[in-house]
């Protein structure tokens, strides 16, 4: 029997929650048989921060990044142990710098889903740039910021072109508001979209790989609120096109531990926000889903690492657009067409028979650690932190 050991490396910030319970899932399962008798085992470290030979060969099978959106010297490492060593990657660097939620809302326009109107308007305020005033005097055209929000129609929301962490949203009800949060921006890059009023519900769908989790969302209440324990909150249809759309997103940019947010309103779904690259795991905010997501979690690295599934790098855009320019398609059809180049992409079926045929104990194993004291102790440690 040939025994492997898997090396997984956790790219971090400020977070202690989730990684404390990621490592001891993955400590409590211990090795798993792989195919052709194979024995495969897993060692989880945390990654350090320290300057790279664009040579130097890592330890790392696979790396988790939860800090490189906003951090760009790690950022720089995992594009060189992907592009170099074929490092597997949650989530891809490239795609995450280069299809921000900007591009993400105009990619899924372009598949035809129902984004709201959005329009992105100039900075307020100039970038620190000395070609800027000669650029701006020369090239840069009056736009009346009042005609583009009426045009789009009140409600809407003002926010952040590339998104994160609610930063710089704002509600706006009347040109007051608009000039204010304006005023405000800065040196931010603004979308303009509009508010779906009266929605009857407000669903959170986070994807870790093959499988996804849809959440009763309620964004008025505090973190630890938010995530409504509730199972019969959207028809079977409805909950179908949700997972379809955060499934769609995911497959198409690369993407494998992102969240989508959809509001329901009627039989619409309408996606609003899915360029997450550092989707909401905490303890204290998922409560009853923060199991099922560690679960999640290790089931897709383990069955990334033992079938030796491969990175793909390289965006296949021509096969979606070539479903959403099929003029003689429904939208349902060209959904169901799109949930199928997402399974091939998840290899959902091959993912499915591989939980069930080598990690049928990973279950027991993780309702025995939540139900002892372990799991009291990192949840006393993370409230008390906070």
């Amino acid at each position: 029997m040939t025994d492997t050991t898997h090396l997984i490396g956790l790219l971090l910030g400020t977070e202690e929650d989730w990684p404390r319970a990621f490592e001891e899932i993955l400590r409590r399962l211990g090795p798993v048989k792989g195919p052709g008798g194979t024995r495969h085992s897993f060692d989880c470290e945390r990654v350090t921060i320290e300057p790279f030979g664009l040579r130097d060969r890592p330890r790392y099978d696979l790396a988790i990044d939860r800090l490189a959106y906003w951090y760009y010297h790690p950022r720089e490492w995992l594009k060189k142990v992907a592009l170099m060593d074929s490092v597997y990657l949650l989530n891809s660097p490239f795609t995450f710098q280069s299809m921000e939620k900007h591009a993400a809302y105009c990619a899924m326009m372009r598949l035809g889903l129902k984004v709201p109107e959005t329009v992105l308007v100039p900075f307020k305020h100039p970038v620190d740039n000395a070609r800027y005033a000669y650029t701006a005097a020369k090239y840069n055209q009056a736009f009346d910021l009042d005609a583009i929000a009426e045009r789009i129609g009140y409600p809407l929301f003002m926010k952040p072109y590339d998104g994160g962490a609610w930063r710089g949203v704002s509600q706006i009800r009347n040109a007051a508001e608009l000039h204010a949060a304006y005023d405000q921006s800065g040196e931010m890059l603004m979308h303009l979209q509009r508010a779906i009023e009266d929605y009857d519900v407000f669903a959170r769908s986070l994807s870790i790989g093959a499988e996804t989790m849809v959440m009763r969302f309620r964004p008025d209440q505090p973190m630890h609120l938010r995530y409504a324990v509730d199972h019969s909150f959207l028809s079977p249809q409805s909950g179908r096109e949700v997972v379809t759309i955060g499934r769609l997103v995911n497959a198409f940019f690369r993407w494998e531990f992102n969240s989508c947010e959809t509001l329901v309103k009627g039989t619409e779904v309408v996606p609003i926000d899915y360029a997450n690259a550092c989707p909401d795991v905490a303890l204290t905010s998922l409560h009853y889903y923060f199991p099922w997501a560690m679960k999640a979690l290790v089931k897709w690295c383990v069955f990334v690492l033992v079938t030796g599934r491969r990175p793909r790098l390289d965006l296949d855009a021509g096969r979606y657009f070539e479903i959403a320019d099929d003029a003689g398609a429904s939208y349902a059809q060209k959904l169901e067409a799109y949930r199928e180049l997402a399974d091939d992409y998840f290899e959902t079926e091959r993912y499915e028979d591989f939980c069930v045929a080598r990690l049928p104990h990973l279950d027991e194993i993780v309702l025995n650690w939540v139900a002892g004291p372990g799991f009291d102790q990192l949840l006393v440690r993370t409230v008390r932190s906070e």
